[in-house]
Parts: C-alpha cells; structure tokens; sequence
C-alpha cells in the first residue's frame, strides 16, 4: 500500500497518520527511544511501515533519518508533553480521519489500523482506539475524527489557556469511543525488558519469516505484497529437484525476471510458476533418468 492509497477500510476514503517520538524515555534511561532496534528495525520505521497509507504522515519529534518519507513539526515551547505535540502534528493534516501513534510499537501493522478506521467509519463514534490484554485503552493507538480532535483541543486550550503538560486523558475524556482488544499491537516498549521481550518474539518460529521479509522490504525500499508461500515452494522444489544452492539462485532470477517484466504481485506468481514447473521436470528426468521418453 503507497502512501497515494485509501486506507482501505470501509468507508473511510483517506486518513493521515501524527506519529508522537519524543519524550524523554526515562525509563529507558534517557536512550533515544525510536531510534531503538527490534528486528533490524528502529521502532520508529516499524511504525512508519504501519501507516504507510496515510496520505500525509507527521512525526512530532526533531528530524532524523526515516525509511518513509515525512512531514516533521515540534510542540512549542518543547517538551510540551502529549497534548501540545498532538496539536501541533494534527496542524499539518487535512483528512477527516487521523491516526495518533507513538514511536515505540514493535507489532502494530497495516491491518490493525485498518480494524481501527474501519470500526470507526462504522459507527457514530469519534474515536477508536486499541485495548491492552487487561482492558486499558491505548490512546495513542487509535483512530479519530479529526474535527472532533481539534474541537477538543481547541476546548482545552481555552480552559487551560495553553496545551502544556496537559495528560492525554483529558483530551479524550469527551469523546465517544469504540474499542477494540489487541494485546499485541498495543504492546509498546517503555523499558528495557519490553524490548528485550519484543526482539524475543520475532524471533519465535511462527513470526521470524514475516518479521524478516517486512525488514527486507523496508530495507530495499520495497512496497510489494508477495505470496512467500509460493515463493518458498519454488525454493523446497529447486533445491530437492535440482541441488540446493539452486534455492536461493532460483528465487533471485525469479524476482529478476518480475522486475524485467514490470514487477508486481502477478509478475511474481507468473515466474515463480514457471520455474517450479521446470524445477518439476527437471526432477522427474533424474527419477526416470534410464527409462526411454515413450511420449
């Protein structure tokens, strides 16, 4: 999904995204918290590869190097806290939907946001927001309309005169809210051991491919959705029916030949076909390699 796509959720037609990666991560003892790796990846770049089909994406937080490409804006003064550098991200968007994010979400993906926007869009709320394992909302994994946003901060501002150091909580208390329970896309990394559980879980059997694969892709700068069923299939034949170092060979002309051939998911398909259709032929020759060809 580019960044010119909906968010494909229905009845939602667009969205930005204001990702908040500032903070001073105390209890990280000051480390610079998105910048932190978990799978090759700063958590900053994980979350960015979620919200990728946003039309603008703001982080709140000074400029540094992204994968995806940003808009950047500050609180003022700094150090405001969650509400000021809310509405100072929510100040470059236009879409009528936005989703808040923090920086530091090892597991939040492309489909969740969809479930958010979605149950949104559904409803008459003007909130959604993530749920832990115990029931705790999860403000800053959530998706809101934007006017009822800023008609909350504006709100605030007046009572307050000023957004600083005002909590989170008080922004949303007003608004009517769906939720939705995700225990792992809301698991966020404020301490050490958080993340020392997150680069833990990556690594299980049943989540390492995917993990890799999103890295790769983020890596190369790749945006493309690949059956790697398939893909692994042709690797299992090439390297039974021919040789092993076939595997990987096999796999790279394969992408090769989709990129040649304008690249895409149906590109891939159509090669990694005919190449496990001849990593079959090539394997049956050498079971019956002594009998005559009788067709």
């Amino acid at each position: 999904m580019t960044a010119s796509d909906t968010s494909g959720a229905p009845g939602v037609d667009g969205y930005d995204a204001v990702v908040l990666a500032g903070g001073a991560a105390r209890r990280l003892g000051g480390a610079d918290k998105p910048g932190v790796r978990i799978g090759g990846r700063a958590l900053l770049d994980r979350v960015l590869a979620a919200c990728a089909g946003a039309a603008t994406t703001v982080v709140v937080a000074e400029p540094r190097p992204t994968a995806r490409p940003v808009v950047w804006a500050h609180e003022e003064p700094p150090g405001g806290g969650p509400v000021a550098a809310l509405d100072a991200g929510l100040s470059r968007t236009t879409a009528g939907y936005v989703v808040v994010l923090s920086a530091d979400l090892p597991f939040l993906d492309q489909q969740t946001l969809r479930r958010l926007l979605g149950g949104l869009a559904s409803s008459d709320a003007e909130g959604a927001v993530l749920t832990d394992g115990e029931g705790r909302d999860q403000t800053l994994v959530a998706a809101y309309r934007s006017a009822a946003l800023r008609r909350e901060l504006a709100r605030l501002s007046d009572e307050h005169a000023g957004l600083n150091g005002l909590p989170l909580r008080r922004l949303v208390a007003r608004l009517g809210l769906v939720r939705i329970c995700d225990p792992v896309a809301s698991f966020d990394c404020d301490t050490w051991d958080d993340i020392a559980t997150a680069r833990t879980r990556i690594r299980e059997h049943e989540h390492v491919l995917d993990e890799w694969i999103s890295a790769v892709k983020d890596e190369l700068g790749i945006d493309l959705d690949v059956d790697t069923g398939v893909l692994l299939d042709l690797a299992r034949d090439a390297a039974h029916g021919v040789a092993r170092p076939a595997a990987p060979l096999t796999t790279f002309l394969v992408g090769y030949a989709a990129a040649q051939s304008g690249g895409g998911p149906e590109a891939v398909a159509e090669a990694a076909r005919k190449a496990a259709a001849l990593a079959l032929r090539w394997a049956d020759e050498g079971s019956a390699e002594a009998k005559p060809d009788t067709e």
